[in-house]
C-alpha cells in the first residue's frame, strides 16, 4: 500500500459522541436511521468542518468541528425539517449562510399549488449571537455558497465576502458589512439590498481552490471551451488572471461543481457521472487539468491529464484486470503536490509526476495490493486541498502521503526498469525528509547495479539527489539543472497505453504576479524557449577537459591565468568540502594532489557558473558563485557518502589498505561498486573526490590477479596515481612476483609521475627502465635538432663494442647541446646509460 492515510476527522468518533451527550435538544430521535445520520456539508479553508443533523422533533441542526482543539460547536437550529445542501461560515464565526430545500408536508404541498413558493432558500444568519435571518435568494434551482477567507492570518475585518454559485450558470460575490452593538453583538449593517459583483456568467463547470482562494470555471465559446481563473484578494478585489483554451469535449454534462461542499442525497440519486474534471496546482508552478469520462468499453478506463504548464496532455487507457470487483462510479483524482494520483478502487493507482511528466518512466502505475488504499474503497471522494482526502459518503477526512517504507519495498520487489526508475525518483524526492532513506536507496543500488539494463541507477541517484538538494534555493534552478541522465525512454508499461497531444499554453492576464502565478509564468516562458536546451549538460565540459589534458601531454599549456583560475575554483570546492566533513570518515581516502580531477573540478565550476549567469541575471554574481560552489561540493560529498555506506555495509576497516596482503570478498565487492561509480562518473563527466583513484587501485592490487589488474589499467578502469605508485614501493618487497608487479605498474605510469617515482626504486630493473627512457627522449630531441658535430670521446674506460660506443658518443653529443631531459636529476647522463647497459648485458649473460 503505497499511499498511507491518516485520519483527521470522523463523524462517528468526533461528532456522534458529542451529540449524544448534548441531551434532548440536540440528540437524535432515530439516530440509527440513515435519514437522521449526520453528514458533512462543507470544509472551510481553516480546516473547520460544517455538518448537519436532525435533532429532536425533526429540527434541522448545523454544527462546526474544529480539528485543532478537537471541539464541536452548535451553530444554529431550524425548527423544521429542511434539507441543507450547502453551508459556509465566515472567518470570524459571526455569519452563517445556508442553502436548503424545503421538506414539505402533504398539507403544505396542497397550499403551494394555490400559492407557489420557492423550493430553495439561501439564508444569511447572524450567529454572534443568534439574531436576524435574511433571505439572499429564493429560487427553484440549486445554489452553492462559500465565504472568502484571507490567505494569511489577519485581524478580523469588518466586511465579509460571499460567493454564490447558481445552477442558472452564474456566480456572484456579496459584500456584507457588519458592526458591533452592545459591545458583543455583531449584526449586518446593510439595511437594504447587499452590494454584489457579477463574477462569471454562462459557466458549465466550476471549482473552488479554498487554500489559495481561486475560482476556476469553464465557459463555452464557439467551437472550444475556455478555462478561466479568478483570483480573490483580502481587500475584496478580484482579477481574471488566466485563460486557457481546452480541447476537451464538454457537451451535455450539465453544471458541475467541485469543492463547493457535498450534497449527500443528490449524490445518492445520481447515475455514474459522464465527466469528472478537476484542476490541481502546486507550489512549483505546475498546473494540471485532470479529466475522466464514462467508459465506452466496460473493461477499459480512459482518463487524461493536461499539463498546462508544459503545453501537452497525456491520455491514458487502462485495461481492467479484475471483473469480480463492484462497479465504481469514476476514478478519483488526488493532489499530492509533486504528483497527481489517479485512483480506481480495486483496480489501480497511477502516480503522475507533475514537474517532469515528459518521460513515462517517472510515473508509478500500481495494481493489486500495492494499489490498495486502506479505509478508502468508494469513489465519492474529493481532494479539497493538497495531500487531503474527503470521503464524502462516510464523512471522514484524511491526510494522504506516500509511505516511504512501502515505496522502498516496492523498489526492492520491482522487476521492470520503468517501475524501478519511477520508484527511485519518487524516493529521492523524499530524501530531504530523512537521511535514513538515502542509506536505504544506496543499499538497494549496491545490490542491483547489474539489474537495470536501461538506465544507470548510480547516475540517477547522483543527478536527482543534487537536483532536489539545490532547487529550493532559487526559483529557476529547476529549469537549469539536470534532473536525469536519460534523454528518452522507449519502454512501455504493460496494461496501459498513452497518447501525447500538444495543447495551447494558458495566457496570463496580469503581469508582475507573485507566488504561484510567477512560477507558472516562468514555466510557460521556459516552454516557449525550448526548455530541454536550458538544462545544463556536460558535453562542453567533456570536450574542454579532454583538450586541456591533451595539451598537457603535448606540453602545450594554456595561459597561466586561465589555468590558475581553474585550479583556484577547485581549491575553493575542496576547502568547502573539508569544512562540511569535520567528522572522520570511514573510507580511507587520501587527500592527494590529483591533477586531472582538480582540473575537472575547476572546469565544472567555471562552466556551470557561465551557464547560470546566462539565465539568472537577476540573481547576482555572488549568489551564483555560492550556488555553483555548493553544487560541486555536494556532488563530491554525495559520492563520499555512497562510499561510506558501502564501507558500513561490508564492515570494512577505516585504516589505510596495505598492498602486500590479499583482499577479502567484502573488499572485492567494494572494488566492484567503486568501478561502477567510476563508470557512472565518466559517463556524466563529473569529478571524483580526492583519493578515489588511489583507493580504487589499492583495492585492485589486493583483489585482482596481475593480468586482470593490468587489463583494467590498460582499459582505463583503474587510473594510476603518484600516491599509489609510492605506496606500492613501500609496501611490497623485491620478490620476483612483486618485481614483476612493480615493473608492470611503472611502465604504465603517466610520464610526469613516472619520472618522479622511478627515482625512489633502487633496483637494476628500474635503472634499466630509466636508461631506456633517457635514450628514447634524447634521440627524440636529437631528431628534432639534427645537428652534425664531430664525436668526442668522453668515456673513462673505452669498451670495444662498436654499437654501444656509437650510442654513448651520440648521447654525449646531445648532452653537449643542452638537451638532456634529466638534467635536474642526479647521475642520469650518458655515462649512467653506458653503465646500466653493461650491467644489464652481464645479467642476461649470467656473468
Amino acid at each position: 500500500m503505497l499511499l498511507q492515510l491518516s485520519a483527521e476527522f470522523d463523524l462517528q468518533s468526533d461528532v456522534v459522541p458529542w451529540l449524544l451527550a448534548q441531551g434532548p435538544a440536540a440528540a437524535l430521535d432515530a439516530f440509527e436511521k440513515s435519514a437522521a445520520t449526520p453528514y458533512v456539508v462543507n470544509v472551510e479553508r481553516n480546516g473547520k468542518i460544517i455538518y448537519t443533523w436532525k435533532g429532536s422533533g425533526r429540527n434541522t441542526c448545523i454544527g462546526l468541528y474544529d480539528p485543532f482543539n478537537k471541539q464541536n460547536e452548535h451553530l444554529y437550529t431550524f425548527e423544521k425539517d429542511l434539507h441543507v445542501i450547502s453551508c459556509s461560515i465566515n472567518n470570524e464565526k459571526t455569519l452563517l449562510v445556508a442553502v436548503s430545500f424545503l421538506q414539505s408536508t402533504k398539507e403544505e404541498r396542497v397550499n403551494q399549488l394555490l400559492q407557489p413558493v420557492s423550493k430553495c432558500l439561501t439564508l444569511l444568519i447572524e450567529i454572534h449571537p443568534v439574531n436576524n435571518v435574511r433571505v439572499l435568494k429564493a429560487v427553484d434551482t440549486c445554489i452553492r455558497v462559500q465565504f472568502l477567507y484571507p490567505v494569511a492570518n489577519r485581524n478580523p475585518f469588518p466586511e465579509s465576502h460571499l460567493l454564490l454559485i447558481s445552477e442558472d450558470k452564474y456566480i456572484e460575490q456579496f459584500h456584507i458589512h457588519v458592526v458591533t452593538e452592545d459591545h458583543h453583538k455583531v449584526v449586518i449593517q446593510n439595511s437594504g439590498q447587499l452590494p454584489r459583483d457579477r463574477v462569471a456568467d454562462d459557466l458549465i463547470w466550476a471549482q473552488w481552490d479554498m487554500t489559495e482562494q481561486r475560482l476556476f470555471y469553464i465557459v463555452p465559446k464557439e467551437s472550444r471551451n475556455i478555462l478561466k481563473c479568478v483570483q480573490f484578494y483580502p481587500d475584496e478585489n478580484f482579477n481574471l488572471i488566466l485563460e486557457a483554451s481546452l480541447d476537451i469535449s464538454l457537451r451535455d454534462i450539465g453544471l458541475k461543481f467541485v469543492n463547493f461542499g457535498y450534497d449527500y442525497s443528490q449524490d445518492q440519486e445520481m447515475e455514474p457521472r459522464s465527466l469528472n474534471l478537476q484542476v490541481f496546482t502546486s507550489k512549483t508552478g505546475s498546473f494540471c487539468l485532470c479529466c475522466s469520462q464514462a467508459p465506452d468499453i466496460p473493461k477499459e478506463v480512459t482518463y487524461s491529464v493536461s499539463f498546462l504548464h508544459k503545453g501537452y496532455s497525456k491520455t491514458f487507457t487502462v485495461a481492467l484486470q479484475r471483473t469480480d470487483y463492484p462497479q465504481v462510479k469514476e476514478v478519483a483524482f488526488l493532489n499530492l503536490d509533486y504528483y497527481v494520483a489517479v485512483y480506481l478502487p480495486g483496480h489501480f493507482l497511477h502516480l503522475l509526476n507533475t514537474q517532469h511528466p515528459d518521460l513515462m518512466c517517472y510515473n508509478l502505475f500500481l495494481t493489486g495490493e500495492d494499489a490498495r488504499i486502506n479505509m478508502l474503497h468508494k469513489s465519492s471522494i474529493q481532494s479539497p486541498f493538497k495531500s487531503a482526502v474527503w470521503d464524502c459518503c462516510s464523512g471522514r477526512m484524511f491526510t494522504v502521503r506516500i509511505n516511504e517504507c512501502s515505496l522502498m519495498q516496492f523498489l526492492w520487489n520491482s522487476k521492470r526498469d520503468s517501475d524501478r526508475l519511477a520508484a527511485l525518483h519518487c524516493a529521492l524526492l523524499h530524501v530531504r525528509n530523512t537521511t535514513d532513506l538515502e542509506m536505504q536507496i544506496i543499499q538497494w543500488i549496491s545490490e542491483n547495479l547489474s539489474a537495470c539494463s536501461t538506465f544507470d541507477p548510480l547516475q540517477e541517484l547522483i543527478i536527482a539527489s543534487l537536483y532536489w538538494a539545490m532547487c529550493p534555493e532559487t526559483s529557476k534552478l529547476d529549469k537549469l539543472l539536470p534532473y536525469t541522465s536519460l534523454l528518452y525512454w522507449n519502454g512501455i508499461i504493460p496494461g496501459i497505453t498513452c497518447i501525447t497531444d500538444i495543447i495551447s499554453l494558458p495566457e496570463l492576464k496580469v503581469q508582475n504576479c507573485k507566488g504561484f502565478w510567477e512560477k507558472l509564468n516562468l514555466n510557460l516562458e521556459c516552454v516557449k524557449y525550448a526548455e530541454p536546451h536550458l538544462h545544463y549538460n556536460n558535453n562542453v565540459l567533456r570536450r574542454e577537459w579532454y583538450k586541456l589534458l591533451s595539451e598537457e601531454k603535448a606540453e602545450e599549456r594554456r595561459t597561466t591565468t586561465y589555468l590558475r583560475n581553474i585550479f583556484e575554483n577547485a581549491k575553493k570546492v575542496l576547502s568547502n568540502l573539508a569544512e562540511w566533513n569535520l567528522e572522520e570518515r570511514l573510507v580511507p581516502l587520501f587527500q592527494e594532489e590529483d591533477y586531472q580531477q582538480r582540473l575537472l573540478i575547476g572546469l565544472m565550476v567555471a562552466q556551470l557558473k557561465d551557464h547560470l549567469m546566462r539565465h539568472l541575471q537577476y540573481v547576482g554574481k555572488t549568489k551564483i558563485d555560492q550556488i555553483v560552489l555548493d553544487y560541486v561540493s555536494k556532488l563530491l560529498d554525495l559520492i563520499c557518502r555512497i562510499m561510506e555506506a558501502v564501507w558500513r555495509k561490508y564492515s570494512l576497516q577505516s585504516c589505510v589498505l596495505c598492498l602486500d596482503k590479499r583482499g577479502s570478498a567484502a573488499e572485492f565487492a567494494a572494488f566492484h561498486i567503486m568501478s561502477r561509480i567510476l563508470e557512472a562518473a565518466n559517463g556524466m563527466c563529473i569529478p571524483l573526490p580526492p583519493g578515489f583513484h588511489t583507493l580504487h587501485v589499492g583495492l585492485g592490487v589486493r583483489c585482482l590477479p596481475l593480468h586482470t589488474l593490468l587489463h583494467y589499467i590498460d582499459n582505463g578502469v583503474l587510473q594510476l596515481t603518484e600516491t599509489c605508485a609510492i605506496k606500492l614501493l613501500k609496501d611490497l618487497d623485491n620478490t620476483e612476483k612483486n618485481e614483476k608487479l612493480k615493473f608492470s605498474i611503472f611502465t604504465r605510469l603517466p610520464e610526469a609521475i613516472g619520472h618522479k617515482v622511478s627515482q625512489l626504486w633502487n633496483h637494476p630493473v628500474n635503472s634499466n627502465f630509466i636508461a631506456r627512457n633517457s635514450v628514447k627522449l634524447l634521440l627524440d630531441k636529437l631528431r628534432k635538432r639534427q645537428h652534425n658535430r664531430p664525436v668526442v670521446d668522453r668515456l673513462s674506460v673505452h669498451v670495444e663494442f662498436l654499437p654501444l660506443n656509437y650510442l654513448v658518443d651520440m648521447l654525449a653529443e646531445v648532452e653537449d647541446q643542452g638537451l638532456n631531459p634529466f638534467e635536474e636529476e642526479d647521475n642520469v647522463n650518458a655515462k649512467f646509460v653506458e653503465e646500466t647497459a653493461l650491467k644489464h648485458t652481464m645479467m642476461l649473460l649470467g656473468l
